[in-house]
């Protein structure tokens, strides 16, 4: 999300840097090339007409102009003010109520707000330690019911079992009782969508919130719709009362303006965002790591949190230990590329790092193919251990029994011992440069991209 906005506000903000003093007209030529990428970003005609106008307000001042950085002064502004649009400040999901806690999830059909329900019941039992009971009151889509059970299992969360023609408010006080009698810290409530607003979705979505006193009431909306999702948040916002938006999609292609237009149209945080498929895609939404993202500043915290989460220490440490002794298998590299793809591939990574449109440009003309982590891994996994511990012994006839067992072709296999060989001659230097000589000659930024990143 947002890959178009940040690359053409990065075009605005490097000829504001090259400039040694602004004028004013400087600054109004940039806010108005900044309009455009806003509006072309999807964001609402009115937000886009505050946003631009608080910022010139502030980008225009003595302060700015004779400032001895210009152009950073004004780079900086534009980032405070995106963070405000956003939100300005983290909004943590509210459980304090005596149990259990309802969260009514409510939103269109297909925004993938079942998906998003067995996310948040995941992240409330594995992260906050609830115990947390799922509810369907979907009784129209067919299978919704049992599409959420399934997902409850995947998710270990207890689901209510379901009752055949039994209406939705009927189901909503059945959860709630059972999560009284048995315990429960939170209910999560999967209400019924539709594929566009109307009347009866309404009705009973308001029934459900007067009959279960929800502390949560989240719209799960889905970031590729543009303008669409803030029409549909301004409905939902008017009739239920929101206290909160789950964006969806945003590892996707949108342009990322239903984010910033959403927060001013509604004045509801977006609490939560969906960045992938699988269930433990689901992250708390931080406004200045956003804004930072929108204009190639990265988020490098995220980054480190996304790591901490998925990395092994055992098995970090036991890579190092390896890499001290300039010793450096197959199984290692095979490691690595799970660990690349647990935490969202290059291009996940990529969005969280500083200067990222110049890095995905690079990568785009060396033509880096995400498919082919996988198809590495499935190359290694059909070795032999000795030839994993000992890739000299690969020769000709072992390469055709590897490509076959892999599905791939012996040019595959050629080309992954090749990179593999060029990790190796980097782990060797590392364990002979130890962290501190590593970082002190610049290795890694003279050769650029690392070696063994997949390509086609």
């Amino acid at each position: 999300m947002f890959e178009g906005l940040t690359g053409k506000l990065g075009q605005v903000f490097d000829r504001l840097r090259g400039r040694g003093a602004l004028s004013e007209a400087d600054v109004d030529a940039a806010l108005r090339e900044v309009r455009l990428a806003l509006l072309e970003a999807d964001v609402a005609l009115p937000v886009v007409k505050d946003l631009v106008a608080s910022i010139k307000a502030k980008a225009v001042g003595g302060e700015v102009l004779k400032s001895v950085t210009p152009g950073q002064m004004v780079i900086k502004i534009v980032h405070d003010h995106l963070v405000a649009a956003l939100g300005a400040e983290t909004a943590e999901l509210n459980l304090r109520a005596a149990p259990p806690a309802v969260i009514l999830m409510v939103g269109l059909q297909g925004s993938g707000k079942t998906t998003t329900t067995a996310k948040l019941a995941l992240r409330l039992r594995a992260s906050e330690r609830k115990k947390v009971l799922l509810a369907s009151l979907d009784t129209r889509r067919p299978a919704a019911q049992e599409q959420l059970a399934i997902l409850g299992l995947q998710a270990e969360v207890d689901t209510l079992n379901i009752v055949p023609g039994e209406p939705p408010l009927a189901i909503a006080k059945r959860a709630l009782q059972k999560a009284r009698l048995e315990g429960y810290d939170v209910v999560l409530l999967d209400t019924a969508g539709r594929l566009h607003i109307d009347e009866e979705m309404m009705e009973e979505a308001q029934a459900v919130r007067e009959a279960t006193h929800p502390v949560e009431t989240l719209l799960v909306a889905d970031a590729m719709t543009g303008q669409d999702a803030v029409n549909v948040a301004g409905a939902f916002h008017k009739r239920l009362g929101l206290s909160g938006i789950v964006l969806t999609r945003v590892d996707g292609d949108a342009r990322g303006g239903a984010a910033l237009s959403m927060r001013a149209v509604t004045g509801c945080p977006i609490k939560l965002i969906g960045v992938g498929e699988k269930l433990e895609a689901l992250e708390t939404f931080h406004p200045a790591r956003i804004a930072g993202r929108i204009l190639g500043m990265g988020d490098v915290v995220s980054l480190v949190e996304k790591a901490a989460a998925t990395i092994e220490e055992e098995e970090a440490a036991k890579l190092a230990r390896k890499i001290e002794k300039g010793q450096f298998d197959l199984d290692d590299m095979a490691q690595q590329l799970r660990q690349l793809r647990k935490m969202g591939g290059m291009e996940g990574l990529l969005g969280l790092l500083p200067g990222v449109a110049k890095v995905k440009k690079q990568l785009a003309e060396q033509r880096i193919d995400e498919k082919i982590l996988k198809r590495q891994e499935a190359i290694i996994t059909s070795m032999t251990k000795g030839e994993r511990r000992n890739p000299g012994v690969i020769h000709a006839s072992r390469k055709r029994r590897i490509a076959t067992g892999s599905g791939t072709s012996v040019q595959d296999i050629n080309k992954l011992l090749k990179q593999f060989q060029e990790m190796s001659r980097m782990m060797k230097q590392v364990s002979k440069l130890g962290q501190k000589g590593l970082m002190r000659s610049g290795f890694l930024a003279q050769r650029g991209l690392p070696p063994g990143v997949p390509t086609r």
